[in-house]
């Protein structure tokens, strides 16, 4: 059990997913400390983020809110279900009062909280690959891409999504001194490209004043070619990712 203040928080995996068991007390001193780390669990792309707040006490509804916050944190990227357990009918009315249960579904048992992940995820193709630091890197991380996609049956995203992925991968080679990680996902319709590395430091988009068109940014490209764009602290350093939709291929 991981103390957080007045939470004890532990941590497990299995094949459905990330599973943290909570208790002790949510409330002001204790609401960042829960909701980080639902974020942090979400981050590392499991399946679903399983929380059992059985032995949770809430005094103030609101405080149900974290695991909202912690919802719209990473709805976009890794777009990771979020789903509480709560074995007591008064916790689970409680939440369902709060309003967290619209973003957050509450089940009795952890078994009905899997089926209901089971249900309702799309299905997810990922694939990554962790790059070496030399002049082959650009060119192997749009080799990858290309290889990816077109096993995956989406040739029609490579350009986009090469160029996204060119894009990060060279910040991560000028900008740090980390090997960046490639990762690429496909569900719904929606492609996601990331790159990891070990840099805490989260990129900021930069323009020359004069408005040059020489002085156009690689993340002002990004920006352009995608969907949504954003990048997350994980542990061991940060994620930048781009979220790419069939109107946004070249």
């Amino acid at each position: 059990m991981v103390e957080h203040g007045d939470v004890g928080i532990a941590a497990a995996t299995a094949p459905v997913g990330a599973l943290l068991t909570m208790a002790g007390t949510l409330d002001g001193r204790t609401y960042r400390e829960v909701r980080d780390s639902v974020i942090k669990a979400a981050l590392e792309e499991p399946r679903a983020v399983f929380v059992d707040v059985t032995a949770l006490s809430v005094p103030s509804e609101s405080a149900w809110a974290a695991f909202t916050s912690a919802r719209w944190h990473v709805g976009t990227w890794p777009a990771v279900p979020i789903v509480l357990v709560c074995a007591h009918g008064a916790g689970r009315d409680a939440i369902t009062r709060s309003g967290a249960a619209r973003h957050v579904p509450v089940y009795a048992t952890a078994q009905s909280a899997a089926r209901s992940v089971d249900d309702d995820v799309a299905f997810r193709r990922r694939a990554h690959c962790e790059l070496a630091r030399n002049r082959c890197t650009l060119p192997r991380s749009r080799e990858l891409v290309g290889e990816w996609l077109t096993q995956w049956d989406c040739r029609e995203m490579v350009v986009t999504a090469s160029t996204v992925a060119t894009i990060f991968v060279e910040n991560v080679i000028y900008h740090t001194l980390s090997r960046p990680t490639l990762r690429l996902e496909t569900m719904d319709g929606r492609l996601t490209v990331a790159v990891h590395d070990g840099s805490p430091q989260l990129p900021v988009r930069r323009e020359h004043a004069n408005g040059s068109a020489d002085a156009v940014s690689g993340l002002a490209i990004v920006a352009a070619l995608s969907r949504a764009w954003g990048a997350n602290p994980v542990p061991g350093g940060k994620a930048v990712w781009a979220v790419l939709m069939p109107e946004n291929r070249l």
